[in-house]
């Protein structure tokens, strides 16, 4: 994995374009974005390398920017991980961590190289606290998800 400052109006009009394809983030004013845009970094992942693991402490939210990922899921400790999810260039994931303070509730594997946008927890709580629709917006995708994940 890669990291780098998203710093040139390319990089920021990519991340722009990402956010407007994902549902909740597209109601963002250029306000808002100017929030999000300082703390967003960019992130390079090659074929079958793991962005986040089942279990392990919510950090992120992710925007896919390039590529495809597979969002696993093993509902017990003698079970076998199955895929739940694929995400693409627009989709995103890791906001249900992020919100219920729980530990990842699947694992994100990446099927191709893949290039990400990535706000941590820490700014992505600061956002949220800057505009409390988005907030509310989010913690109810994030509880239809989560639903779906204990349905199996």
């Amino acid at each position: 994995m890669h990291e780098f400052k998203v710093e040139s109006k390319t990089d920021w009009a990519l991340f722009s374009e990402a956010l407007r394809r994902v549902d909740f983030l597209s109601t963002l004013n250029i306000g808002q974005l100017q929030l999000v845009l300082p703390f967003v970094t960019r992130r390079v992942f090659s074929a079958g390398e793991t962005v986040c693991s089942q279990g392990a402490k919510g950090d992120a939210f992710y925007v896919v920017s390039k590529g495809k990922l597979s969002v696993r899921h093993k509902p017990g400790l003698f079970s076998f991980s199955k895929t739940v999810s694929t995400l693409g260039s627009g989709d995103y994931c890791g906001e249900m961590a992020l919100l219920s303070n729980e530990p990842r509730s699947a694992s994100v594997v990446c099927e191709e190289a893949t290039e990400l946008f990535v706000l941590t927890a820490k700014d992505f709580q600061y956002v949220l606290s800057q505009n409390r629709p988005f907030a509310d917006e989010i913690a109810m995708i994030a509880a239809r998800r989560k639903s779906a994940l204990d349905k199996g």
